[in-house]
């Protein structure tokens, strides 16, 4: 079987696998983890969709059906939604309330959209565009989603640039009276409304006036607004530098009045780290670098008991994009490692409107531009990989071995006389523990026994002969091993063929570009 047949088979078995969401609102948190109402972890594994474009309404409904659009977000293993909005849509009541949505499309020529509309979804064509804004909620809702609130921008548009009039507080469209009082009004608006769990206060704050004294100015003040508005909603603050960068928390801090609602989120995406910088580099000792940077910039509110939310990432999955490649087998390696709350950009198939083109397609879209099929199904598998929870309150935790590059985990097989190794759905694996001082990898209460030859899978013993490894290369995520004939260095690697685990020379350990070593990166949760 090849890989893609074997990962369009995986993504069937985990889409037609889809667990009952049995959430208890209102959430909360504890420490660095999301709880619900009875204390028990809940790991958002969130879909970002667009409604704070030119039309102001959720992209795609010109498309397929709402209720189609939310059984396939469901489908994919989504259980949230990053929904973004414009502050004009609470502070500009002509918009919310007195353009209907097939007025907004109208006045922007998108006549096609309107037709889709109505042959789509005819129950909001007529409604005010704050109207539609909640039906798509509540069809959310209806289908089990959660769903964050994003203040995404201002006026309605695309973002983002440093030269944006709304980038950061004090800029021409960005006062942050205006502002405070638009997210009390949304968040009064959805305060009933159970499956609207959080309300993210601004989307990637930026420009050449983002510093920390006017963050510390303003930011508490959104969070206590919402707050007061809704209590029940987690709260949740960007940082600065495009949200990439928190680390002025590190040395000082804000107090505000309430508890056990305050989440931060953070953005990574290729482009983060220089254009390209993904390809021109080892990406051995780039993830190792940048997991740094990344960590130094926002994952360290995590060991301070705070939780960090990945709110945007993603790679273009309609291309050989090879900087995006190697990064997301980075990103979602610490995402695992550190089992995120994360959002991916985007569910979009396509915009209605984008910086001036009509039905621009999203490079970066879950969904392909009919807003029917799934993408790339790799990706999805990928992302599948870190969808479910691994540890937290109320949790058995559970030893895995995580294979980044195909969001699988690394279980035993004993369907052979000689056990194995091989991938498998994360959730179906066995347990597996590898301790980097004693260097020995168990799976299913057998340990590893090394082959001494270049191709070999990899063998399970009973412990006589436990082989012993070492985690080679900058990330630790090379499990190599010398073989006893030779003394050639190896590492685990996976057989493209049937994802057995097999034993071959070791890739990119020197400082070579060219290479990508992701096939032999196994990460140790």
């Amino acid at each position: 079987m090849t890989r893609s047949i074997y990962l369009c088979l995986s993504v069937f078995l985990f889409i037609s696998w889809i667990p009952k969401l049995t959430t208890s609102y209102p959430l909360s948190t504890k420490s660095r983890w999301i709880v619900d109402e009875k204390g028990q972890r809940v790991k958002l594994a969130c879909v970002n969709w667009p409604a704070h474009l030119q039309p102001a309404v959720a992209e795609g409904l010109s498309k397929q059906p709402l209720d189609s659009i939310s059984k396939k977000i469901v489908s994919m293993g989504f259980n949230c939604v990053r929904l973004t909005w414009p502050l004009d849509l609470m502070t500009n009541d002509t918009l919310a309330h007195n353009v209907t949505v097939k007025q907004s499309f109208e006045r922007l020529n998108l006549l096609d959209d309107v037709l889709g509309i109505q042959t789509h979804n005819p129950k909001i064509l007529n409604l005010p565009i704050f109207n539609a804004f909640q039906e798509v909620v509540t069809n959310l809702g209806q289908n089990g989603v959660m769903v964050i609130l994003d203040n995404h921008l201002t006026t309605p548009g695309w973002c983002c640039s440093d030269n944006d009039l709304d980038a950061f507080f004090e800029y021409p469209n960005f006062d942050p009276v205006i502002w405070t009082k638009g997210l009390s009004k949304m968040a009064t608006h959805f305060r009933n409304v159970t499956n609207v769990v959080g309300m993210s206060l601004r989307n990637e704050p930026r420009g050449t006036r983002d510093f920390p004294d006017l963050w510390f100015r303003y930011m508490p003040k959104g969070g206590e607004a919402v707050h007061a508005a809704n209590p029940e909603v987690l709260v949740i603050l960007s940082g600065i530098d495009y949200d990439t960068n928190l680390s002025f928390l590190r040395d000082r801090f804000f107090n505000v009045s309430f508890t056990n609602k305050l989440v931060f989120e953070q953005h990574w995406y290729s482009f983060s780290d220089g254009r390209d910088s993904w390809k021109k580099q080892n990406s051995n000792d780039f993830c190792a670098r940048i997991i740094e940077k990344v960590t130094h910039n926002g994952g360290f509110l995590m060991g301070r008991g705070f939780p960090l939310f990945l709110t945007e990432f993603g790679a273009n999955l309609r291309s050989g994009d090879v900087s995006g490649n190697r990064y997301m087998n980075c990103l979602v390696a610490w995402a695992a490692e550190n089992d995120l709350d994360w959002a991916v950009w985007a569910l979009t198939g396509d915009y209605y409107l984008r910086t001036g083109q009509k039905h621009m397609v999203e490079t970066f879209g879950v969904l392909d531009p009919n807003w029917k099929e799934v993408a790339n199904s790799t990706y999805l598998q990928k992302l599948s990989g870190i969808q479910l929870p691994v540890r937290g309150p109320g949790l058995q935790s559970k030893k895995l071995l995580f294979h980044p590059t195909t969001g699988l985990c690394v279980t035993s097989n004993l369907s052979n006389n000689l056990p194995t190794l091989r991938l498998e759905q994360c959730r179906k694996a066995e347990s597996s523990t590898f301790d980097p001082s004693e260097g020995i990898l168990w799976s299913n209460k057998m340990c590893v026994e090394i082959p001494d030859a270049v191709g070999q899978k990899v063998k399970l013993g009973v412990g006589t002969k436990c082989s012993k490894l070492g985690q080679t290369s900058a990330t630790h995520m090379h499990l190599s091993f010398k073989t006893t004939s030779s003394g050639s260095l190896l590492c685990l690697d996976v057989d493209e063929r049937d994802n057995s685990i097999v034993a071959n020379p070791c890739k990119c350990l020197t400082k070579d570009a060219s290479c990508d070593p992701a096939s032999q990166w196994f990460k140790v949760l």
